[in-house]
């Protein structure tokens, strides 16, 4: 079923009971509809784990159903193909990005999702945004399968979704502590930015430094912090080195405890979202979780919890 041409036709008004012989009750698949704390998933690439949690608290499309058109439309960004990474190209029906999007609907629907001014089927922030749109308006979350096979016209198609859906909802492991309501707002924010281009003193989407991002990530809800990484490392009380990282915690890296140099926001214990230094973009990477652990040519030096979180 993978890269089948998807959402050209419309949206289609059918019996409900079209998919429904086919595949169930979408209860029956074991799939939540609610969005739930941050997890990790075996043979999901975590940024775009990152990006599916995201997208669907954006749309309140189910991110698991996400994940299950991402895995069988491009393997969650790991298929080979031409199609699913390399800008311009498009397999034989015209589909083209990690989720095989037309020209045509692409053209109707597209998000900026990483905010750098571009709309990019094969930027995954942009294409994984712009399937949560895509659903959300073709009846998601109330008519998920409904929704599904507006994405693509074949109840096959909905079956394999929803059966890798609910694989990803059974294996998902949850972090070691959940993220409160406003940590999970600011990381959002912050994984939404992936794919914008670092830049000194950058605080907007035409831009990020690497306290540039947090400080507008915590900003977006309600929080301030002051805008220097080493500011934000002094502002707030340090976490006990034994105490579990959760979402939207801020860790700091430097050459010295006593010069914070680099910030990001942690995604899960060991994996964070930042803007790392000039020629990158923001994007998630890992850290180690072990004050005084080499990171390159810096060292961890703890983690804070912005208050009012």
């Amino acid at each position: 079923m993978k890269k089948l041409a998807l959402g050209s036709c419309g949206l289609l008004l059918l019996p409900i009971l079209f998919i429904g012989a086919a595949v169930g009750v979408l209860g029956g698949t074991g799939v939540s509809l609610g969005q739930g704390t941050a997890v990790q998933v075996a043979g999901i690439p975590p940024e775009y784990l990152a990006l599916f949690q995201a997208a669907g608290a954006r749309y309140d499309v189910p991110w698991a159903v996400l994940a299950g058109i991402g895995k069988v439309e491009c393997d969650d960004g790991q298929d080979p193909d031409p199609s699913c990474t390399q800008e311009g190209a498009v397999n034989s029906a015209g589909a083209g990005g990690p989720m095989q999007f037309l020209a045509s609907t692409w053209a109707s629907y597209a998000v900026d999702g990483n905010g750098d001014g571009r709309l990019d089927r094969w930027n995954p922030a942009d294409a994984i945004f712009t399937a949560a749109r895509y659903l959300r308006a073709s009846g998601a979350p109330k008519e998920i399968e409904r929704a599904i096979f507006a994405y693509n016209h074949s109840s096959a198609y909905v079956a394999e979704v929803l059966r890798w859906a609910a694989t990803y909802e059974r294996e998902a492991q949850p972090l070691l502590a959940p993220a409160s309501g406003v940590a999970e707002g600011a990381l959002s924010f912050a994984l939404a930015q992936i794919g914008v281009p670092y830049l000194w003193g950058g605080e907007s989407r035409a831009g990020y430094d690497c306290s540039g991002l947090v400080q507008a990530a915590y900003r977006s809800v309600g929080i301030a912090i002051p805008r220097t990484s080493e500011e934000q490392f002094d502002s707030a009380p340090h976490l006990p080195p034994a105490t579990p990282l959760a979402p939207g915690d801020l860790v700091f890296f430097g050459p010295s405890p006593t010069d914070a140099t680099h910030v990001g926001m942690v995604v899960r214990p060991g994996e964070m979202v930042d803007a790392p230094h000039p020629g990158t973009d923001v994007r998630t990477e890992s850290f180690p979780t072990t004050v005084g652990a080499a990171w390159g040519e810096d060292e961890y030096l703890g983690a804070t919890r912005p208050a009012g979180r």
